[in-house]
């Protein structure tokens, strides 16, 4: 009767649980793009971006917005970064922020193993499949909260957004997205 009792007790409890929502630290929350170049590999982040993510372990069920102002690229290189916000690549007059929306979590047991979603960049929206490298949620002792965190990878097609440059002298279409994110429970 006491098992039963206790076995009860755990189901309610996960029955109880409840999505948490966790906003993400902009310190510790970076995308970055890499893209061959010839020789070598072209690299460049964005340095603001905001957003927040709903998570749920018990349900296996999550939500992410993450917003990204595409003004902020920064590849180390001034030239470079005005020639990629000019209109042959992310033409940030007329779309000043780029979104991603997801809210199909994929678990392989109790990991995050993929997170399904939306890329509206330039004003184009495609679906995009992040690969989760690792994501994990601990008690932080400084923050005394929650937080949860993880990085995540893809590889998309730039030409399915309408970025065509260089495609026709040999530059690469597809391009590397490394999505490293932190998230503060609320």
């Amino acid at each position: 009767m006491k098992k039963l009792l206790l076995a009860l007790l755990a189901a309610s409890a996960c029955v109880g649980a409840q999505s948490a929502t966790y906003n993400l630290d902009p310190l510790h929350t970076h995308v970055i793009f890499e893209i061959d170049h010839i020789i070598s590999t072209n690299r460049g982040r964005f340095d603001r971006k905001e957003g927040a993510v709903e998570f749920d372990p018990q349900a296996q069920k999550g939500r992410v917005d993450l917003t990204v102002d595409m003004l902020s690229i920064n590849t180390g290189v001034a030239p470079f970064n005005k020639q990629l916000q000019g209109k042959d690549f992310f033409n940030v007059e007329q779309f000043p922020t780029a979104k991603f929306t997801a809210d199909d979590f994929v678990f392989s047991g109790d990991k995050v193993v993929e997170v399904n979603g939306n890329l509206t960049l330039v004003g184009k929206t495609n679906p995009v499949k992040l690969k989760a490298l690792r994501f994990t949620c601990f008690e932080n002792k400084m923050l005394k909260r929650e937080v949860c965190g993880g990085d995540f990878e893809a590889t998309i097609t730039r030409s399915q957004w309408g970025m065509v440059w260089g495609i026709d002298r040999g530059f690469p279409d597809n391009l590397r997205l490394l999505i490293q994110v932190e998230g503060i429970k609320q």
